[in-house]
């Protein structure tokens, strides 16, 4: 996800948006549906990895994201490797 704010946002709405983003992201992986994240230097982006049932509940997820109307996301539908430990 790559994130752009406007430059002219008030800096309170931006400060909100911020604040709200980070409650709703952090409330997400404690249920375990958004089950990493991680920043990518140098960058105002992350590389994240959901855990949901079905593409409504990650469609309902990012419309949610109090960013998501600065967001440009892409998406990589992922499956277990049949080499992985944890597929054993």
């Amino acid at each position: 996800m790559n994130v752009t704010i406007p430059p002219g946002l008030d800096p309170g709405v931006r400060a909100d948006l911020v604040a709200r983003e980070k409650e709703y992201c952090r409330d997400l992986q404690r249920s375990g549906e958004w089950a990493h994240i991680w920043r990518c230097a140098g960058q105002y982006a992350n590389l994240s990895v959901f855990d949901v049932a079905d593409n409504e509940a990650l469609h309902r997820i990012l419309w949610n994201l109090p960013l998501f109307p600065y967001l440009s996301v892409e998406i990589t539908p992922l499956a277990q490797h049949p080499s992985d430990l944890a597929a054993d």
